[in-house]
């Protein structure tokens, strides 16, 4: 039977989450901060669960990188995997590896945008496979970024979703995730095998 593994990135595959992090890193700590000050009302209803986290995420977005041009942010998300691959849980990485060295189908399931996630896997130590990445994909418009998503953002449901897009078939393959969070929950009760916080 074929073999499918799913992982979810932030908090399972990092030691932390990768937004805040990418925004210090493509803004600056003192933009980022400002930033943050801007959009902290909605943040702040975001956490009192008055305002859907996935408008709150997108407002912070768009003020950071509403506008940018599509080859400027694609370059800042590679410069950010090379310099900060310090952030990935090597257990995991060993475990992801072995997957794919295996055979198995394996993909990177994240409600990060997928564009800096995609290049931490560009090298998988031991296989020249890469894994699929289905992440939160962004909207451009005239080559620049509109600040918008153009998905869904890739959290809860959403996750099922994709996988059913990239993995149809579900009866014929065997289906192992690992997850960290509320938003896995879904991801790994729809597994075979679900491995909840495993690298740590």
């Amino acid at each position: 039977m074929r073999q499918v593994f799913v992982f979810d990135f932030d908090g399972t595959l990092t030691h932390s989450d990768t937004l805040i992090a990418f925004i210090r890193h493509a803004c600056g700590r003192w933009a980022m901060l400002w930033g943050f000050a801007l959009c902290s009302p909605w943040i702040v209803l975001m956490l009192m669960h008055l305002y859907p986290n996935y408008k709150a995420k997108q407002r912070l977005f768009a003020h950071f990188f509403g506008g940018w041009e599509e080859a400027r942010f694609d370059a800042a998300c590679r410069d950010f995997a090379r310099s900060h691959r310090h952030l990935l849980r090597q257990e995991g990485l060993r475990e992801l590896g072995r997957a794919l060295t295996e055979g198995a189908e394996v993909a990177i399931v994240s409600a990060s945008i997928d564009n800096w996630v995609a290049p931490f896997f560009d090298e998988v130590a031991g296989t020249h496979r890469r894994p699929v990445v289905l992440g939160t994909k962004v909207e451009t418009r005239d080559g620049r970024l509109t600040g918008r998503f153009a998905t869904p953002n890739c959290y809860g449901p959403e996750k099922v979703r994709r996988i059913r897009e990239v993995f149809p078939d579900r009866d014929n393959y065997h289906l192992t995730a690992f997850g960290d969070s509320r938003g896995d929950k879904e991801m790994l009760d729809y597994a075979d095998q679900g491995y909840y916080k495993p690298f740590r």
